[in-house]
């Protein structure tokens, strides 16, 4: 009598002939320990995330950037090449499902020489005619190949959304890039308008001077406030030089000088996006191409483990041969054969066990790199909503502190008009306003970046928009 587990061996391998199953792990989505709401929510936060942002800023260079680098930046290109390439593996991958059907006709000819005949044969000359037709099949019971195709379409969908992924990165670096080149912008004015209004001090005192009503200390403190004002320029011409240079590399271009829209002060604040923690597993493609090598891994594992049990294949050969090209085609010159083989690794010294372990510990490395990948993204977005909170309220303070500083230099200049103080009072008033407007120019695009980093870490549907931008349309995984 068979015994119950050798019984219950002998069903489970019956089932797998007729079902044709895997010896793998099935995937299933980790579960993930998401908060029910982001640290730091604002308060007028909008569902916006599907949204083109970088269009809310109403400036249409922004959006005549964006579309130039979707459209010529080389690391959109690069992964759109290595989308081309998965997809050629998949479908090698894929096609080893099927039978593999060849053809073959050959022609030859051959004189025997006397020597060679045998006995009752004369030399002369032998055509040699064939036509076959020849299928293999690798009966797939273990799901080896299946577990191959399911890796090889996860690794595909892998790097289609490592190309969203780019994309994501690369307008939202084009739109920080553009912020920043502004911000620059606006604090060389503020220097240059600084440096002209002490030029002008300078040669008012000078000219006072001369007429013998200030001292020569007044003069030399206007000039050397003069020349601080203009040591400030070129550091900012050179930064903003290296800035242009850089926002051309990443539309795709050789350095160069970038055109200019909208005053910083001019943009418009794009609406905060809202969203729960949960929806960024679905929105980031980062996110989701961590998943899809976690489900490329765990397919890996079958593919391992099939390799204990026996390769069944099948083959069959159908044909014609005849020493006549004309009777190649006849009914008595038919041939066929037809066969199956099955290999079954007997010892391998530990081998196919090196490398279960091998694809089972990879597996792991990829779940927790994918559980990492999505407490990274809790956290981007809880800092980047509470950088976007605080610095609108820095800006706040900053917009009246400028507002004050310049009343006080009015009061200032005034006083020294009518001789109730030193010009060293009207200075230090100058160098206040001068610093507080710098300052506020940062905080300014400081909070803009923000908000650009909140849609990059919050991800959503504006991520297919871009594509749509940028050349050739992504191929769908085959199923």
């Amino acid at each position: 009598m068979m015994r119950p587990r050798v019984m219950r061996g002998a069903l489970s391998l019956a089932a797998c002939l007729a079902a044709g199953c895997t010896v793998g792990p099935a995937y299933q989505r980790p579960a993930i320990d998401a908060p029910a709401a982001f640290r730091f929510d604002a308060k007028d936060a909008r569902e916006t995330a599907n949204t083109a942002w970088w269009q809310q800023f109403q400036d249409p260079e922004i959006d005549r950037l964006i579309g130039i680098a979707l459209a010529e930046n080389k690391d959109v290109q690069i992964a759109a090449a290595r989308i081309d390439a998965f997809l050629g593996q998949f479908r090698s991958t894929r096609s080893l499902l099927f039978p593999q059907v060849g053809a073959g006709l050959s022609a030859q000819r051959q004189r025997i020489a006397p020597a060679q005949s045998a006995p009752g044969f004369t030399s002369g000359v032998i055509d040699a005619y064939s036509l076959d037709l020849s299928v293999s099949w690798e009966i797939d019971v273990f799901g080896r190949r299946r577990s191959e195709t399911e890796a090889a379409r996860a690794t595909l969908l892998a790097s289609q959304e490592g190309r969203r992924a780019t994309i994501l990165t690369l307008v939202s670096t084009v739109a920080s890039s553009y912020v920043a080149l502004r911000q620059l912008d606006r604090q060389l004015e503020i220097s240059k308008e600084t440096a002209r209004t002490r030029l002008g001090s300078y040669e008012v005192f000078r000219e006072r001077f001369e007429g013998g009503t200030v001292s020569e200390m007044e003069v030399a403190q206007a000039k050397s406030d003069y020349e601080a004002a203009l040591v400030a320029i070129p550091p900012l011409e050179t930064q903003i030089g290296q800035a242009e240079n850089a926002l051309a590399v990443l539309l795709g271009r050789n350095p160069g000088p970038i055109r200019r829209g909208v005053a910083l002060v001019d943009f418009r604040l794009p609406l905060v996006p809202a969203g729960l923690p949960s929806q960024l597993i679905e929105r980031r493609p980062d996110l989701r191409q961590a998943e899809q090598q976690l489900i490329a891994a765990n397919a890996q594992i079958s593919v391992a483990r099939a390799q204990y049990f026996p390769v069944i294949s099948l083959t069959g050969l159908f044909g014609s041969v005849s020493t006549v090209f004309s009777g190649l085609f006849k009914g008595a010159n038919k041939a066929w054969n037809f066969g199956a083989d099955a290999t079954l690794p007997v010892f391998t010294a530990g081998g196919i066990a090196g490398t279960v372990q091998s694809a089972e510990a990879t597996q792991r490395e990829a779940l927790l790199r994918y559980r990492q990948a999505i407490q990274v993204a809790f956290r981007e977005v809880s800092d980047s909503l509470i950088a976007h909170a605080k610095a609108r309220e820095q800006l706040t303070y900053q917009d009246s502190q400028v507002a004050t500083l310049r009343n006080y230099l009015e009061l200032a200049r005034l006083r020294y008009d009518n001789g109730y103080t030193s010009y060293i009072e009207v200075l230090d008033a100058e160098r206040n306003l001068f610093n507080a407007e710098v300052a506020q120019t940062q905080t300014m695009s400081n909070v803009y970046v923000a908000l650009v980093n909140l849609y990059k870490a919050m991800g959503g549907g504006w991520v297919t928009q871009a594509e749509r931008l940028a050349p050739g349309a992504m191929p769908g995984a085959e199923r």
